[in-house]
């Protein structure tokens, strides 16, 4: 196939890196951007049709090493509850957003729960699923795979202070089962919160 370079205006369509497998996908007049994977210039059209796929690359947090600003974020919080915590383009401090409806949706798409208008983000992505056994993620067949902890999954079990990568975005999931000045839990409940 035909290499593309980056800063070209290629159409809409799916584009896999010619360095890494990175896939990006392109919408409207969007044009290719230098590879958030490996740095590259050079893009062929993706095809599921062209033979073997390379395995997706996890993408490097963005976040600081130590988890302080997430410590001080539960310190913030005034409600129980599991929180899905990310930063958003442009905003200077975490968003951090109550699970309280039994799917979350996570893409590229106007209809998703957290939106992220970014190549590296397929319009459906990811899916986080509360149940009574357990909160998950679900990778939405995306081009470029969830991961969790640094592991690429299908799906997965999240526990309090997970990381989820979708695209190059780095997201926390925290279960917090008790807040400053509440009632303690119940006694059969249990909390993953770590000092």
């Amino acid at each position: 196939m035909e290499s593309i370079e980056a800063g070209t205006l290629a159409g809409i369509g799916s584009f896999r890196c010619d360095s890494c497998g990175f896939l990006v996908n392109l919408s409207g007049d969007d044009a290719l951007p230098t590879c958030p994977g490996c740095g590259g210039e050079e893009y062929s059209r993706a095809s599921l049709f062209s033979g073997a796929q390379p395995e997706p690359r996890p993408w490097p947090s963005d976040e600081p090493e130590n988890d302080s600003w997430l410590d001080e974020l539960r310190e913030e919080l005034t409600e129980p509850g599991q929180y899905v915590v990310y930063h958003a383009p442009g905003e200077d401090r975490a968003i951090c957003l109550a699970l309280s409806s039994e799917w979350t949706r996570i893409g590229r798409s106007l209809a998703a729960d957290i939106r992220f208008d970014d190549p590296t983000v397929s319009r459906r992505h990811a899916l986080i699923i509360r149940q009574p056994d357990g909160v998950r993620v679900l990778d939405d067949r995306s081009l470029n795979g969830v991961f969790v902890n640094g592991e690429p999954v299908e799906w997965s079990v999240l526990g309090d202070g997970d990381e989820i990568l979708v695209g190059c975005h780095s997201l926390r999931f925290l279960d917090v089962v008790a807040v400053k000045g509440s009632a303690e839990p119940n006694a059969g409940s249990r909390s993953r919160i770590t000092a």
